[in-house]
């Protein structure tokens, strides 16, 4: 066995281990590396100055703005689940969906809708809304395994809304593969950059909620069990949820349309929520030191994979699996839509043992580049690269957000009753994902005029040197080009 082979038998070995041991993904990741640099050291591929190379990346990667930003958007998440913010808001998005059985499940969607891109990871958004959703949905009497389905799908809005974290990482992740397709296949077409992302996914998105509420009403209205009457909202829950939408969607859609960068943004509204908090002395008693250590608990919990899977896709390029990957997709035969399909089960795969942002750290800069070496529309692939996660994280059995929702919520609801109750969704996912392949002019309808009529001029020699020396500049393998350290995420 080739040291390249080597290195996809250690991704194997990963996702068989996560599902059959329930270790964290860092502990596997970290393991693979080891495995793989040991292997890598034994048969003379990799040397040790070669390996040096790994504090550097490490430092760069916590280097990164948006990285930056993480806790800030964990902050504001936990302001809004911890200090009533997030019950003021459901009260007032059930009493606007009408006094129907349908309203606390609208109500529930609208709020991941709102909430998701704030929560970072799908784990973190489905504990949030099992944390603020989940006892309203008990309290209204919708079923346990309706409640399991529906907290399960809000959880995912955050990889495929704007702006999320998931997303915007995505994007910058693609404007590095992006790059380095054209530049191999001497193409000319402009480089995709997250706002392209960003303005690709929104469609898909709107369809998705809007389709969600029309489900979830449907759903709701078909419940055989009596659903007790919501508390009214007060004034004062109808003032906060007008704040409230106004500073996130104004901040949110403000990094969507370039307006802030992430980090400004995120720190604009944790203090903003932080003041009013103050204001309305919701920081007595303690709670100002719960918000913070759960803060910091949900930040060492993301940032521990990135190490690990920074330091794992180091060693994974040291054996040349990124080479071999490349070569696979190159001999390939068929058209585009073979490339994405095989491209996109990967990626569905890879989901079942790994977090949508270890995916973007470990597999999406070894999947991506000879793809797009393939496929010339970047956005395209992004967008279907985010619905396919966002799918692949519901899917029973091993679907990451259907069993979180199982255990955070333990309502003791068979599987089967709540595959179910989620298979409505799951086909409307399929739908979208399958408009979004079947037509990629789905994906553009926001674009600029110039860009959508292909007049957009392609990037200059100089701007294409500049973005290639950022990239290569690690250390040089044998015989080859220079390593490129980890993505640098732009601002």
């Amino acid at each position: 066995m080739t040291s390249a082979a080597f290195g996809l038998v250690l991704l194997a070995l990963i996702a068989g281990v996560v599902i059959a041991t329930g270790l964290p993904a860092y502990i596997a990741l970290l393991l693979a590396a080891m495995a793989g640099a040991g292997a890598g050291l034994a048969t003379g591929v990799v040397t040790i100055d070669l390996l040096g190379a790994l504090p550097g990346r490490l430092v760069n990667l916590l280097e990164n703005d948006l990285l930056q930003a993480l806790p800030l958007y964990l902050l504001m998440g936990a302001l809004l689940s911890r200090l009533g913010l997030a019950d003021a808001v459901f009260r007032t998005f059930s009493a606007m969906a009408g006094r129907s059985a349908a309203a606390p499940l609208v109500a529930g969607v609208a709020l991941g809708a709102l909430l998701g891109p704030m929560n970072g990871s799908v784990g973190a958004s489905v504990l949030a809304m099992s944390r603020t959703v989940g006892p309203w949905l008990e309290r209204a009497g919708v079923g346990a395994s309706a409640r399991e389905a529906s907290i399960a799908v809000a959880g995912t809005l955050g990889v495929v809304v704007p702006p999320s974290l998931v997303l915007i990482l995505l994007g910058d992740a693609l404007l590095t593969a992006h790059t380095i397709a054209s530049n191999a296949t001497g193409g000319t077409q402009r480089i995709i950059n997250t706002q392209d992302l960003m303005r690709g996914a929104l469609p898909a998105a709107a369809l998705f909620v809007l389709g969600l509420i029309v489900v979830a009403a449907v759903i709701g209205r078909r419940q055989t069990r009596a659903v007790a009457a919501m508390e009214e909202p007060n004034g004062r829950d109808v003032a906060t949820t007008v704040a409230a939408l106004v500073v996130i969607i104004g901040l949110l859609g403000g990094v969507a349309a370039g307006r802030f960068y992430a980090v400004e943004a995120a720190a604009t509204g944790a203090v903003v929520l932080f003041c009013w908090a103050l204001v309305a002395g919701r920081l007595r008693n303690g709670e100002l030191g719960n918000v913070a250590s759960e803060t910091l608990v949900s930040t060492g919990v993301l940032f521990a994979p990135l190490l690990a899977a920074t330091t794992f896709t180091l060693v994974l390029r040291l054996l040349g699996t990124d080479k071999l990957v490349e070569s696979f997709f190159a001999q390939l035969p068929g058209g585009p839509a073979l490339v994405l399909c095989i491209a996109l089960i990967a990626l569905a795969i890879a989901a079942f043992a790994l977090d949508a942002f270890e995916i973007i750290f470990v597999v999406v800069p070894i999947l991506a580049p000879p793809v797009l070496m393939r496929i010339p529309d970047a956005v395209w692939v992004g967008v279907a690269m985010l619905l396919v996660l966002q799918t692949s994280f519901l899917l029973p059995p091993f679907g990451a957000a259907l069993l979180l929702a199982r255990a955070h919520l333990k309502t003791g609801a068979r599987l089967g009753a709540t595959v179910a109750s989620l298979a409505p969704y799951l086909a409307l996912q399929l739908l979208v994902l399958a408009l979004v392949l079947g037509a990629p002019r789905l994906v553009h309808l926001l674009d600029p005029v110039s860009i959508a009529s292909g007049r957009q001029a392609a990037p200059s020699p100089e701007a294409s040197e500049k973005r290639l020396r950022e990239m290569m500049g690690g250390q040089s393998l044998p015989g080859g080009p220079a390593l490129p350290p980890p993505p640098k995420l732009s601002r």
